[in-house]
């Protein structure tokens, strides 16, 4: 299964926070990490225009964490990567954002967390299955029950 760069954190979020960080630190530690934009965790606001007078107004609050990190080589490579991340934990942003930067460059190490993204990806779709089997076995078919209210009166 071939999961696009856009939902690499999607799928790596099916796992454990702890197992990402655990496998970010183990991958870059023969790198040099440095933040390009310091882990930050906190709220994010969700803001809609309402229909009438596009005026703006926030429809709510969502746990966000963000970065952004550069890794160098020893032997002067250098690549980027970031995450967001729907969680307040800035240590599970700052792992995702290595792990992207090691997937995007498939630098040593990458097939480690192409195994998280393939199996997180497994794990994201049969959820997704489940969720559409329970909607289906939910639904309510309104003609026949407006039929069902009906007598024959001859």
């Amino acid at each position: 299964m071939e999961v696009e760069r856009k939902d690499w954190v999607w799928a790596l979020t099916a796992h454990p926070p702890a197992e990402l960080k655990a496998l970010a630190d183990a991958l870059a530690a023969d790198c040099e990490v440095r933040l390009t934009s310091l882990p930050q965790a906190g709220l994010g606001l969700l803001q809609l225009a309402d229909g009438a007078f596009h005026e703006p107004y926030y429809l709510g609050e969502f746990p966000l964490s963000i970065c952004r990190v550069e890794l160098a080589l020893p032997d002067g490579r250098h690549i980027e990567g970031g995450a967001q991340a729907m969680a307040d934990d800035a240590g599970l942003a700052r792992a995702l954002a290595i792990l992207d930067a090691l997937l995007a460059a498939q630098w040593p190490g990458a097939e480690r967390a192409a195994a998280l993204l393939e199996t997180g990806a497994r794990l994201r779709a049969e959820e997704d299955r489940r969720r559409r089997a329970m909607l289906a076995a939910t639904r309510v078919d309104f003609a026949v029950l407006n039929d069902a209210g009906e007598d024959d009166e001859d």
